[in-house]
C-alpha cells in the first residue's frame, strides 16, 4: 500500500524522485554514481508517475534508466513516502512528462493547433537525423514547418557547419521540400541556423549567408557559468540585426549548469521592443525559459519562440514540455510564434529589421 507524503499531501512524484536520485548520487561512488545520475535525468521523461506504476503491480524497469537495483531503491521511496528536499536552483523548475501533460489535458486545442517546431539538429552539425527524417517526423504530427538549425561553425564540438556548408545545406533542404510537395504533404522546412553568439553579442557567420535564411537563432555557448550580472550581454545579443529569436537564454542545463543570471525584465522589455522572440527550449535538460521567467517574458509582451532542440526525430515529442511551460505561465497564445500560419511566420521574420 503506497501512503501520501505528510509534506506534499500527494503520492511521491517523479520531480520528487528525479531529486532523491540526484541527491544519493552526490555520495555514491561510481558506477553507482553514475547510474543515479542518469536516471535523475530520464525521470523527467517517464510517460507515467512511478508510484502509479507500483500501485497497479508493474515493475519500474519499463523505464528508461532503472534496472533492478534503482528500483528496489526507488520502490522504498515511493511506498516510505521519503520526504523530498528543496532542490537546489541547477535542479529547480523543471517539469516532468506526466506534469505537462496533465497540464495540456486542461487545453488540449493548444497542442493540436501548433503549426510547427522552431528549433532541431540534424546529421549536418550534431543531430542523428537527416533532414528528411525530420521533416517525416513533423509531418506525422500535423505540423506546417520545421526550422533547421544546425549550429554555426564557431560551435566546432557540435560539428557546427560554415557558409559554405550551408549552401550546400540550403540545396538539400529545397530537394527535400521538392518531394514533400510531391507526396502530397504540407509540411515545409525552413532554411534556419543556430547561430553562435559570443559573449559581445557577435554571431560568427557572414552577415550575407544569414540573410539567405528565412529565421536565424542566436544562442550563447561560451562564459555561461560567469555569476555576475550578464543583462548587457543579453541586450547586445538583442540589438544584433542578424537574429530574429534568442535561443535558450539563460543557458542552463539539469544538475549540470545554473546558467547565467540578468535583469531579465530589461532583456524582455527589450525583446518586445524589437519584435523579437525568446525562446523555451523544451529539451528536458534545458526547459529554458523556465516557468518562472516566461512569466516575466507574458508581462513584458515579447513574443515566444517554441523549440525542441531535438538531435532525433524521436525527440520532437518534446515540446509537450514547452506548451506546458507556456501553460502554466500564463504566456498568451497570440504571443507564440509556432501558432502562427507559416505565410504569417515569414512575414514576422522579414520583419524584424536585419541591417
Amino acid at each position: 500500500m503506497i501512503r501520501r507524503s505528510a509534506l506534499q499531501n500527494e503520492f511521491l512524484i517523479n520531480s520528487g524522485v528525479a531529486e532523491l536520485l540526484a541527491t544519493e548520487a552526490e555520495t555514491a561512488k561510481q558506477p553507482l554514481q553514475k547510474a543515479l545520475r542518469r536516471a535523475s535525468r530520464k525521470a523527467f521523461l517517464w510517460p507515467e508517475e512511478a508510484a502509479e506504476l507500483i500501485q497497479q503491480g508493474r515493475s519500474l524497469e519499463e523505464f528508461a534508466g532503472v534496472g533492478p537495483y534503482l528500483y528496489k531503491i526507488i520502490r522504498r521511496w515511493i511506498e516510505d513516502t521519503r520526504a523530498v528536499p528543496q532542490p537546489p536552483e541547477i535542479r529547480n523548475d523543471f517539469l516532468t512528462i506526466p506534469q505537462a501533460r496533465s497540464t495540456l489535458a486542461k487545453k488540449r486545442s493548444w497542442l493540436s493547433a501548433l503549426k510547427g517546431d522552431l528549433q532541431m539538429h540534424t546529421q549536418w552539425s550534431d543531430g542523428s537525423g537527416s533532414i528528411q527524417e525530420m521533416a517525416e517526423s513533423a509531418a506525422a504530427r500535423g505540423y506546417e514547418y520545421i526550422a533547421i538549425t544546425d549550429h554555426s561553425k564557431g560551435l566546432k564540438i557540435a560539428g557546427g557547419i560554415d557558409e559554405e556548408q550551408l549552401r550546400q545545406q540550403a540545396a538539400e533542404i529545397e530537394a527535400v521540400n521538392d518531394a514533400c510537395k510531391a507526396a502530397g504533404q504540407s509540411i515545409q522546412i525552413l532554411r534556419s541556423i543556430e547561430l553562435n553568439l559570443d559573449p559581445r553579442g557577435d554571431g560568427d557567420m557572414d552577415a550575407g549567408s544569414l540573410k539567405q535564411l528565412d529565421i536565424v537563432l542566436g544562442c550563447f555557448h561560451s562564459a555561461l557559468r560567469r555569476k555576475d550580472d550578464q543583462t548587457e550581454r543579453y541586450l547586445a545579443a538583442l540589438r544584433n540585426p542578424a537574429i530574429q529569436i534568442l535561443g535558450h537564454p539563460r543557458g542552463r542545463i539539469y544538475n549540470y549548469r545554473i546558467g547565467l543570471q540578468a535583469n531579465w525584465l530589461r532583456v524582455f522589455d527589450l525583446a518586445a521592443e524589437l519584435d523579437k522572440a525568446v525562446e523555451i527550449d523544451a529539451y528536458p535538460d534545458r526547459q529554458d525559459l523556465n516557468v518562472g521567467l516566461l512569466r516575466l517574458a507574458g508581462k513584458a509582451g515579447c513574443r515566444i519562440s517554441l523549440g525542441t532542440d531535438s538531435h532525433g526525430p524521436s525527440q520532437l515529442a518534446f515540446i509537450e514540455l514547452g506548451i506546458a511551460a507556456a501553460l502554466l505561465a500564463g504566456v498568451k497564445k497570440d504571443r507564440i510564434l509556432n501558432f502562427m500560419r507559416r505565410e504569417e511566420l515569414l512575414e514576422w521574420a522579414k520583419s524584424v529589421p536585419r541591417d
